[in-house]
């Protein structure tokens, strides 16, 4: 017999949808939020709300943004002439800890991955070309992580790059990163020597 009622049941099945939580910790959050007395209940579901409402893509580099534009292209002391080019907006996050970067970015939100039906189509690839071809970026430092896809996809960059006859350097961040590692889960240090070390290719 199943020693809980059905709503504290589904929030478990709920909690148990997010990444790294499983049976025991879904349980354990659900009892903490249903003991929680400072109204976390309220307070998340909230919060939760908001962020369904206001959050959107930036229309320039399609980071998380809660305006038209991110924060980080509405600064003007970034360097406009150098784009970072990563896979999702965690991955922003992760480079902005090390502090070693103050050019803009560009999110694909995913990666070019013929297995999984990812094309170039489906990721910002077009409007990663597009935005080249109307601004005056003179490098592209691609920072996707060291995967078959992640490699796929900047040696397809770079080629699009070529064919369109831009002139833009391609760079792509140094193996400081290891192979199969994901960029938030490096450390800043690890970050700052894979920018800083980043290597030429076109």
């Amino acid at each position: 017999m199943d020693p809980y009622p059905k709503p504290l049941k589904q929030l478990i099945s709920q909690l148990k949808r997010l990444p790294g939580v499983g049976e025991k910790t879904a349980t354990r959050l659900a009892l903490f939020i249903l003991a929680d007395r400072d109204n976390l209940a309220g307070d998340l579901a909230g919060s939760l709300t908001t962020v369904r409402e206001t959050i959107r893509l930036c229309s320039v580099c399609y980071n998380l943004a809660d305006m038209p534009k991110c924060s980080i292209c509405r600064d003007p002391s970034r360097d406009s002439s150098t784009v970072c080019v990563v896979e999702e907006p965690s991955d922003v996050l992760a480079l902005e800890s090390a502090h070693a970067y103050k050019g803009l970015y560009h999110v694909l939100h995913g990666l070019i991955s013929p297995m999984g039906g990812i094309g170039p189509e489906d990721i910002k690839l077009p409007e990663l070309m597009d935005r080249l071809t109307r601004s005056s970026v003179s490098e592209v430092i691609v920072a996707t992580n060291p995967s078959v896809e992640g490699e796929g996809t900047f040696h397809y960059i770079t080629r699009l790059i070529e064919e369109k006859k831009l002139n833009v350097r391609v760079s792509r961040i140094a193996s400081g990163v290891p192979m199969g590692g994901e960029l938030k889960y490096m450390d800043q240090v690890t970050l700052a020597s894979a920018l800083r070390y980043r290597r030429n290719v076109k």
